[in-house]
């Protein structure tokens, strides 16, 4: 054996107790450190021909690397929809990384039921019910990606064709529709061959990004019977509107088409009872997207993918080597998602779960709900400031009151960032260049909104004045 690594062998007790040293130094300070970082400024260094340990290396990346990294885990931090981890994430990922369990079949380790326990919650959670069975997966991205493959199968089985086997150019064009799609959905469409292109944007409620019930129900009667792709939104990046569930789940008595459900992080509406409203009718979608390392603030990267066909799911996502084995009525998680090698991303989720509980996450969304709405109120209050639409769940989207051209938004989006209070994710609406502050951090409070709402007021004044 190397005798670095023989060494770092012997002494893993000590290194675990250093680095958890060290991580709880850098947890504890994540309230003073700064919400964006700062590029790296530095020179790559070679490869090491003979290693330093563990405990240098600790040291190394502590000195060139450390300082330049956000605090994207801390409370501050409104850009991209971003939870902190909380602490017993923490420690599930930590265990996960331990352990190091394979769970891509079921015979040789309890990882796998742990996931289909944890997954049985989340269904509990989410009120999904029985007939949705999930997979953990990457992200958001990778769920919408998953559930639109088996929309593209189920689409070919109604043509008595397997797209899995003979390729989607057996298939032919296939319309995907929605009102305010995803960028995420994009790279989907192009990467299973279904292309950019089939998607078809339909128009939404005016002043909404909520599709026009409506006029969806006019692209599909326009289809004559020709089966389709719907993607619903629960919850849009922008302004967190809602699709009416309900109504294009009603649609499906008189057309022909998959329903897929975007809530990365929308869904999780439903563990406020004052909210759980906007998710009505979730329950009856074909596949559902939801983001766990949003809302439920477990480690990136983590997602699940629903599905109420896994059937299909299994026939595209199959990997039938001698030993891995064919899927089974029951599929081993090798047989559902694009991955063949998978670590155990459910353990973080199921120690937040097991740890918090029902009551313990509902307290999370309904605090940053109220949070999103103390920002909007306090912007209101800002002469220089308009919101672009109401806060109606945990997402701030304003811009300048006046002249908010791509320079002065992008102008406000970097002061905000230099002075390191906050960080906000600059963004788009309705052709408005805007800012958006997306609240799903478990450690953030009031006083962090006051500290957010002063560094904007402070930031507006650096902004150039309009020519």
């Amino acid at each position: 054996m190397d005798p670095v690594l023989a060494a770092d062998a012997d002494r893993i007790p000590a290194i675990l107790d250093t680095v958890r040293e060290h991580a709880g130094r850098v947890l504890a300070g994540l309230t003073d450190r700064p919400a964006a970082g700062s590029p790296w400024q530095g020179t790559a260094h070679p490869l090491p021909e003979h290693g330093r340990g563990a405990e240098r290396a600790l040291a190394e990346f502590a000195a060139r690397w450390e300082p330049g990294f956000s605090g994207s885990a801390g409370p501050r931090y409104l850009g991209f929809v971003t939870g902190g981890a909380t602490p017993a994430a923490v420690a599930g990922d930590w265990l996960a990384a331990t352990h190091d369990q394979n769970v891509a079949a079921a015979h040789e380790s309890s990882a796998t039921d742990l996931e289909r326990e944890t997954l049985s919650w989340l269904t509990e959670l989410l009120r999904l019910g029985p007939a949705h069975r999930g997979a953990f997966v990457t992200g958001a991205t990778m769920s919408n990606l998953v559930g639109l493959a088996i929309g593209r199968e189920w689409i070919g089985e109604r043509a008595g064709i397997s797209v899995a086997e003979q390729g989607v150019a057996a298939l032919g064009p296939v319309p995907v529709l929605s009102g305010a799609a995803h960028s995420s959905l994009s790279k989907a469409l192009a990467i299973l061959g279904l292309g950019r292109g089939s998607l078809r944007t339909v128009p939404t409620l005016d002043g909404r990004e909520a599709v026009d019930p409506d006029r969806l129900a006019a692209e599909l009667d326009a289809l004559g019977g020709r089966p389709a792709i719907v993607v619903a939104n629960a919850g849009t990046v922008n302004t967190v509107d809602f699709d009416d569930l309900r109504a294009i789940g009603a649609l499906r008595e008189r057309y022909p088409f998959w329903l897929h459900v975007d809530g990365a992080f929308g869904a999780f509406a439903a563990l406020s009872p004052a909210h759980a409203h906007l998710v009505a009718g979730l329950a009856e979608a074909d596949s559902v997207c939801v983001d766990l390392h949003k809302w439920l603030n477990v480690p990136y990267d983590s997602a699940v993918q629903f599905s109420r066909r896994q059937d299909l799911q299994a026939r595209v996502f199959q990997n039938a080597a001698a030993y891995l084995g064919l899927p089974t009525d029951d599929p081993a998680f090798v047989h559902l998602t694009p991955e063949n090698s998978r670590r155990l991303r459910a353990l973080p989720a199921w120690f937040a779960l097991a740890a918090y509980g029902r009551q313990g996450h509902q307290e999370i969304v309904e605090r940053d709900i109220a949070l999103a709405g103390q920002l909007g109120r306090r912007i209101e209050e800002m002469p220089a400031l308009r919101l672009l639409a109401p806060v109606r769940l945990n997402v701030v989207c304003c811009t300048l009151a006046e002249d908010p051209t791509p320079e002065r938004v992008d102008a406000l989006a970097e002061a905000i960032a230099v002075d390191g209070t906050a960080f906000l994710t600059p963004t788009r609406y309705e052709g408005t260049p805007a800012l958006r502050a997306a609240f799903s951090n478990w450690r953030t409070g009031e006083a962090d909104v006051e500290r957010v709402a002063a560094a904007i007021e402070q930031a507006v004044r650096a902004v150039p004045a309009s020519r």
